[in-house]
């Protein structure tokens, strides 16, 4: 699962992102993390996988990314998916969805049927951070340069 952390350091370098790589003790937990990394916590990406049932059979896979403060909004994600239902993705697909271990999920899609929708509270910020795929690596980096290179759609999907 290391090829997640290769593939964004190289999104990252060949985008022209102002970022920074930060080694820290190892932490998959938000607070945790955000403490290692020295930030406040709405400054973290926290990345969630969401299964949204559309039909009897049929569903569709969410990255809600959204402040380390609040809480994904599950109602709304079911809302702009047009579902029945909303629930967190069990932890084996949403780590073969994310490509990295629950704990280290990046705020970026690399599979088109992931799609990813951030919270415009975490895009108020300057800078963002977020692990990189590793619970010992994270990474620091503009705001407008991750919304540049990811291209999430912005949506209000963050509750306190």
């Amino acid at each position: 699962m290391s090829d997640t952390y290769a593939a964004v350091v190289s999104l990252l370098q060949s985008g022209g992102a102002r970022y920074r790589l930060i080694r820290h003790r190892a932490a998959g937990e938000t607070c945790e993390a955000s403490t290692a990394r020295g930030h406040p916590l709405s400054q973290a990406a926290k990345c969630l996988v969401v299964r949204v049932s559309t039909g009897k059979r049929t569903r569709r896979y969410v990255l809600a990314v959204v402040p380390g403060d609040r809480r994904v909004d599950l109602t709304r994600i079911r809302d702009l998916a047009s579902g029945r239902n909303a629930a967190f993705a069990r932890r084996d697909i949403a780590e073969d969805l994310a490509g990295c271990p629950s704990g280290t999920i990046v705020p970026f899609s690399f599979r088109p049927e992931l799609e990813l929708v951030a919270d415009p509270a975490l895009l108020a910020e300057r800078e963002v951070f977020f692990n990189a795929a590793r619970l010992d690596r994270s990474v620091a980096m503009a705001t407008e340069d991750y919304v540049k290179l990811a291209q999430p759609r912005i949506e209000r999907i963050a509750q306190p």
